[in-house]
């Protein structure tokens, strides 16, 4: 990690939004892990609509 992402960190940490790095880092990987999620869904939606739409090629 750079310096300043871990000086970003601290500041969370130092004004209450987390306990600790590893509390913040852990609620950064759920909200990864459900953005990745989110968009595969998405993505799977939309092709589903447009076969739907369109039919196969």
């Amino acid at each position: 990690m750079t310096r300043r992402l871990v000086e970003e960190m601290d500041e969370l940490v130092e004004d209450g939004w987390y306990a600790n790095r590893s509390e913040l880092i852990r609620d950064a990987v759920r909200d990864a892990i459900r953005r990745v999620h989110a968009e595969r869904l998405e993505a799977a939606l939309k092709e589903d609509v447009d076969w739907g739409l369109h039919g196969k090629d």
